[in-house]
């Protein structure tokens, strides 16, 4: 029940040389907001930031799903030219 939207090659990498080491995210909240506060000092907006991955995101993940779909119709067509 997962939907997974990472590069193949990534995988790849992972289960070639990647190292799992369990939970690091849980006990590093004091110093995540400690640096996002260091950020904040420097005048970067955190909101800023945040807003331009998340176009940025979906702009790769919209150019992907389009090239999927030329793709899928270019491999329909060749399978059940139209007769037309």
């Amino acid at each position: 029940n997962t939907v997974n939207t990472m590069p193949e090659a990534t995988l790849d990498a992972v289960a070639d040389h990647g190292e799992i080491t369990g939970n690091t995210v849980a006990g590093g909240y004091d110093q995540a907001r400690a640096d996002l506060d260091a950020i904040k000092k420097l005048g970067i907006s955190y909101d800023d930031v945040v807003q331009v991955l998340e176009d940025e995101g979906v702009e790769k993940f919209e150019a992907s799903w389009n090239d999927l779909l030329k793709s899928t119709e270019a491999e329909l067509s060749r399978l059940a030219p139209s007769e037309g």
